[in-house]
């Protein structure tokens, strides 16, 4: 019996390491979510710099919208509540500080859509309560499908975007391989402590006031040379 159950956990995070994984063709690669700007205007310059902004807008921004809207979406996703999924996801699109974060949210969720056929098919039915789609929202309705509980989704979500984000710090800074493994193994625990404290959020507290990193999106979306999408 014990082992049946490790090898059940087992599929379970194999499955969410394909949800996760920068081989998943939604375009993530393509954005820096103003990272690029900060770094075009001298506020990241090195690692200690890198390292602070992810954090904070981990902690402070993701972690105080987009982490508790997605244990929500997570939730009604499970229950199959398409009404409530449809609420969720424009709850977040519409809180996109910007154009470009918007637009980046939009076709992120538009390209997991078109994999819903091949990864989990009964999503379509919770996808098709919604105008428009946002990438959390798809990602919380295919780990719902999967068997994958709303908090280890969350996780997974949020190192692939800390992931993302030192993937764009180490082409644009640019940082060394090593520098960018050193500021993967301290995110690994804030990735932990944001899920945590996302859990505890009320439906009316949910919000932030991160003013740089969206300065940094709206200066990204007319900077005059850049490696990623606007």
């Amino acid at each position: 019996m014990a082992g049946h159950m490790a090898i059940e956990s087992a599929a379970r995070l194999t499955r969410l390491l394909h949800l996760a994984s920068p081989l998943l063709p939604v375009g993530a690669y393509s954005y820096s979510q103003g990272l690029e700007a900060a770094i075009a205007n001298g506020w990241v310059v090195d690692e200690t710099s890198a390292g602070e902004w992810i954090v904070d807008v981990l902690a402070h921004v993701v972690g105080r919208v987009e982490a508790p809207i997605f244990l929500r979406l997570s939730c009604v996703a499970a229950n199959r509540d398409g009404a409530g999924f449809a609420h969720w996801n424009e709850w977040f699109i519409a809180s996109r500080e910007t154009r470009e974060l918007r637009a980046e949210t939009i076709q992120m969720g538009h390209a997991l859509a078109a994999l819903a056929a091949t990864l989990a098919p009964e999503v379509q039915a919770l996808f098709a309560a919604c105008e428009r789609l946002s990438y959390p929202a798809g990602f919380a309705a295919f780990a719902a499908a999967l068997g994958i509980p709303g908090e280890e989704a969350l996780v997974a979500y949020l190192w692939a975007f800390a992931e993302n984000q030192v993937a764009a710090a180490m082409k644009t800074v640019p940082l060394g391989q090593t520098a960018g493994q050193r500021l993967l193994v301290r995110l690994q625990q804030v990735c932990v402590d944001v899920c945590r404290s996302a859990a505890r959020i009320a439906d009316d507290d949910i919000g932030s006031a991160g003013l740089a990193f969206a300065l940094a999106s709206c200066k990204h979306e007319t900077l005059y040379t850049r490696l990623f999408r606007s």
